[in-house]
């Protein structure tokens, strides 16, 4: 070992050097009875200890969870006396830990709270990107307006980040500075809920300039299945998950759009008893709240058509879902597939065993 080197550098370079698994097929899509296409991937199955009940791949690997940890990424905004300080609403926290399309329903409400804090979303440094949802995209262009940072997926993230920045003297301009007193917060929570020790999460910037880290597959698991069954995690931490679990159950429109999002869809079909969240680079993770279990699942391609149906072929597996939620999202993931003219051409399978 250098004796210059520390053991947080050891520790990143290790993190950093770790190369990408080889993950089995886990999704086959077949067209006249041959394959036509395969979608490599991992996922694991694990409790609140952390004990692994089931998987396939390599789910001890480390990949970038992005957006899947918003949950745990909100819950200072919560323990520092923040969210409430600055009069936020359930809808604000499930923006918070929101993905979402872009529409109004969401814009409207983040730029209100942006303005009790003193901010407009000129102050927001996750940049703008046109809506995620088709007919809000074409109601900007039909008004000759320019999507604002708004419309950005993560601008209800960023507004919790403000007010926790704000709470902790941190200045607006730092709050996405991993070593500001803010992020240090966010970092520690990310580590208590998944296991993984600070000095491994070593930050890369995300889509939205936020801090992202690197974990392993099973410590995103471990980490929804905490937040959604806290009872060992003391009063306190225990009541904020709530809070943020029962702010999604009742906003699930807020959490994803009101159009072809999964999230949305599974709070909705499962009456909130699952908490879901998609990662970009189809990346996802579901807790089942009070059942001590939970799953994440990571496709190597990062497409969500292999991602959809791995989600959904676990929530089936699992009974986690009943027969006539499954059909609600069959459109997600659907095992015959069919062309523009309504022929049956293929069919889409899933290998939750990843046997080849």
């Amino acid at each position: 070992m250098d004796p210059a080197k520390t053991k947080d550098e050891i520790a990143g370079a290790a993190a950093r050097s770790a190369p990408y698994p080889n993950n089995p097929v886990l999704v086959r899509v077949t067209r006249g009875g041959e394959v036509e296409s395969t979608h490599r991937g991992a996922w694991v199955l694990v409790d609140t200890s952390g004990r692994v009940l089931d998987g396939a791949g390599a789910f001890g690997a480390p990949y970038f969870p992005r957006s899947a940890v918003k949950s745990f990424q909100a819950v200072p905004l919560v323990e520092s006396g923040a969210a409430d300080r600055f009069g936020f609403t359930d809808e604000d926290l499930a923006l918070a830990l929101a993905s979402h399309n872009g529409e109004a329903v969401h814009t409207t409400r983040v730029a209100r709270t942006l303005g009790r804090l003193g901010f407009t979303h000129a102050t927001l440094r996750c940049g703008a990107h046109p809506p995620s949802d088709g007919p809000t995209r074409a109601e900007l262009s039909v008004r000759g307006e320019e999507p604002t940072a708004l419309h950005n997926n993560c601008s209800g993230k960023h507004t919790g980040f403000l007010a926790l920045a704000l709470q902790a003297g941190v200045e607006p301009e730092h709050y996405l500075d991993p070593e500001s007193a803010s992020q240090r917060e966010v970092r520690h929570a990310l580590a208590s809920f998944t296991d993984v020790p600070e000095r491994e999460l070593i930050p890369a910037v995300d889509g939205c300039s936020a801090p992202t880290y690197r974990m392993p597959l099973r410590a995103l698991a471990l980490g929804f299945a905490r937040m959604t069954t806290p009872d060992g995690l003391g009063s306190e931490r225990a009541a904020t998950c709530r809070r943020l679990t029962e702010a999604a159950a009742r906003h699930p429109v807020l959490i994803a759009g009101t159009r072809k999002r999964l999230c949305t869809k599974l709070l909705e079909v499962s009456g909130g008893r699952l908490f879901p969240k998609i990662g970009a680079e189809a990346m996802y993770a579901v807790g089942l709240r009070g059942g001590d279990r939970a799953f994440a699942v990571k496709l190597d391609d990062g497409g969500l058509r292999g991602m959809h149906a791995v989600v959904l072929a676990l929530a089936e597996r699992l009974e986690w879902l009943g027969s006539d939620a499954m059909d609600a999202l069959e459109r997600f993931a659907p095992r015959v597939l069919t062309n523009h003219a309504g022929r049956e051409v293929g069919t889409l399978e899933v290998d939750l065993e990843g046997g080849g």
